[in-house]
């Protein structure tokens, strides 16, 4: 794996998603299964790194 592998995210309530570029500033994120979800299509995870956006 490229260790200047990027996450690009386009969820804007998130602090640590840079707007401007759509860029996550994280330097690790953690994906987690959603438990009892097999559809074998993408909302199977979610990421457990998300903060929401303090104002």
């Amino acid at each position: 794996m490229d260790k200047n592998q990027k996450i690009n995210c386009t969820v804007t309530s998130c602090k640590y998603n840079n707007k401007g570029c759509q860029k996550c500033e994280l330097e690790q994120i953690i994906v987690t299964p959603i438990i009892g979800c097999e559809t074998k299509q993408p909302d199977e995870s979610m990421c457990s790194s998300y903060k929401h956006e303090q104002n």
